[in-house]
């Protein structure tokens, strides 16, 4: 079987030194799951698998055993020009993403050509119980809505998502630290009025005063809305 195949590739690909990193900075994934192969031998296994009629049969047999065969699995994904086609198959593997990296590394770019079609799906996606279905909308909407296509209700959108998912407010704070960096007019009243909680209001003016796409003058005036411990 193909699946069987590539999980003998992945392991002639091992890294050990890799796989001890991967396993501290992906703590939500059983550390027996990792099997060290580095993103730029994924890529190119990737490129070369997804020319394969086959690989379908490898696509559907989910769950995963292993972190490097999600991670695979997204950048075939990812590899697909056929937008009906791919986002069938981000549908179907979304619910068996697990863990922060292979949600982030997933980036079809096919979606940049589909953007009315998408949007469709992203507010599905954000109204999910899944931590990794909701992370990836919000990703989408920061990494394909915050240029021309902007619209205010994305942020309030993102605004109103309301998790103790550690990596979903992570990606919340991502996304208005991005959105301060391209349409900061618009975005500032969030930080301005608190729209936020607490936790991932600082984390974004955090990302934001590291950022340098955010001006001396702008990252000021930024920290003095920081909210301390005690203020509500």
């Amino acid at each position: 079987m193909i699946t069987d195949e590539i999980r003998n590739r992945l392991f002639e690909l091992s890294d050990s030194k890799y796989r001890n990193m991967q396993i501290k900075t992906t703590p939500s994934v059983d550390a027996q799951a990792f099997i060290g192969v580095r993103t730029p031998p994924l890529h190119r296994l990737a490129k070369e698998l997804a020319k394969r009629e086959e690989i379908s049969a490898f696509l559907s047999d989910l769950p995963h055993k292993y972190f490097d065969e999600n991670q695979l699995h997204a950048f075939i994904i990812s590899l697909d020009k056929d937008y009906d086609s791919c986002i069938s198959k981000v549908e179907a593997f979304l619910p068996y993403v697990d863990n922060w990296a292979t949600c982030d590394q997933m980036n079809p770019k096919v979606f940049a050509k589909h953007k009315s079609e998408l949007l469709k799906h992203i507010k599905q996606w954000l109204k999910s119980d899944k931590t990794y279905t909701v992370r990836f909308g919000i990703k989408m909407l920061m990494d394909h809505f915050l240029g021309n296509e902007f619209d205010i209700s994305y942020p309030k959108a993102v605004a109103n998502i309301k998790s103790e998912e550690y990596y979903v407010k992570m990606m919340q704070a991502w996304y208005f630290a991005t959105a301060l960096a391209k349409q900061y007019d618009l975005i500032l009243p969030f930080i301005e009025n608190k729209s936020l909680d607490v936790w991932t209001h600082n984390k974004a003016i955090q990302k934001s005063v590291e950022s340098y796409r955010i001006t001396d003058e702008q990252k000021q005036y930024l920290k003095t809305l920081k909210i301390k411990s005690k203020e509500k």
